[in-house]
């Protein structure tokens, strides 16, 4: 993947993306939850600074490979996209979700798992975000 620029800058980042269903529900078996996670997700994209390469779910949790500009740190982009997200599945999945949290308008767990990718990994990190699920 070549280098961006921009500017006075030169940059590739790139990062591997683990978010977990609260109390690891597993909620992407359904398939209509698993399908509408991952509209969402490019849904939010659109408007961000950025790119979701590759992306899969595999029961209780997503693994997204990001790439993003300088500004955007990996907690911004978590945060974004979890914020959004949450919104977004309630708002299609109310009965499901209130099934599995009751009151809480949550859907994923407080952490997550971020890892920067090197330009050596990318495939290898690519194949295996999808054979997930």
């Amino acid at each position: 993947m070549p280098y961006k620029s921009c500017s006075h800058r030169k940059y590739l980042l790139r990062y591997h993306i683990i978010l977990v269903t609260k109390y690891r529900k597993p909620l992407f078996c359904n398939e209509s939850i698993s399908q509408n996670i991952k509209e969402c997700m490019k849904k939010i994209e659109i408007s961000s600074d950025f790119r979701i390469e590759e992306m899969e779910v595999d029961g209780n949790h997503l693994h997204l490979m990001v790439t993003s500009k300088p500004h955007l740190s990996p907690t911004q982009i978590v945060r974004k996209l979890k914020q959004e997200s949450t919104v977004a599945m309630w708002k299609a999945f109310p009965k499901e979700l209130k099934q599995c949290f009751w009151k809480e308008k949550t859907f994923w767990t407080d952490g997550y798992f971020v890892s920067s990718i090197g330009e050596v990994s990318s495939h290898t990190l690519k194949s295996y975000i999808q054979n997930q699920g």
